[in-house]
């Protein structure tokens, strides 16, 4: 083999490892030019800005309605019992079908209600919670105590408006439709339902075997 062979592949893979090396200076340094963009993406591209002005439509807005009559995925709420809570313009009296009560569910909406309702409400639901009390304690004249939940009407209310409650506000009370998915506002109900029938239990609701003893 010629001599200068060995040189030459040297040479050229010395050089063939050049671009690497300004990869590699590129990924490690910070410069304040502009990145090379062969292809002009979404990085760059040319953008109107939140409420900017744009001459291409008649009313001048950039920022476009939803077009009339049109829903976003996942929000066709054809079922009223399970979204609303009202049927005939009416609050049910019962939980949809597509709510079970299971232990599962119950707990669930302990945890919920110990999160949004219990800081006025209470734990327990007599309106005693931290922040009734420590209003109670300030004495300014502006704040409405809670509902207890054993007392009425909220112990004689349907399911259908305790749901509504929570999602839309009542009085005093601020919405939590924003705050609390449609099935944990279903199981905060379940929840206050099964607190409720804690506080108003009879001897006939707990079973023969267990009456004797509790007497």
């Amino acid at each position: 083999m010629p001599k200068w062979v060995t040189p030459v592949l040297v040479m050229l893979a010395a050089l063939a490892l050049i671009p690497f090396a300004f990869v590699a200076r590129a990924r490690t340094t910070k410069s304040r030019a502009p990145r090379i963009h062969l292809v002009h993406n979404m990085d760059n591209q040319g953008r109107y800005e939140s409420q900017q002005a744009n001459p291409w439509f008649a009313d001048r807005r950039a920022m476009r309605l939803p077009v009339d009559g049109t829903i976003a995925r996942g929000r066709l709420r054809t079922d009223d019992h399970y979204f609303q809570g009202i049927i005939d313009e009416t609050y049910v009296e019962s939980f949809p079908a597509r709510v079970t009560l299971t232990r599962e569910r119950i707990e669930r909406g302990r945890d919920r209600y110990a999160i949004f309702c219990s800081p006025c409400h209470g734990l327990s639901g007599y309106g005693d919670g931290m922040v009734a009390r420590r209003a109670d304690r300030l004495q300014q004249g502006t704040w409405i105590p809670p509902s207890s939940m054993h007392a009425e009407p909220a112990i004689t209310r349907p399911v259908g408006h305790l749901y509504n409650t929570i999602t839309n506000g009542i009085r005093s009370m601020p919405s939590y439709g924003s705050q609390i998915p449609v099935g944990d506002r279903w199981a905060i109900v379940a929840y206050v339902k099964a607190l409720q029938r804690s506080q108003q239990a009879r001897l006939e609701d707990v079973p023969p075997d267990k009456r004797s003893a509790l007497r």
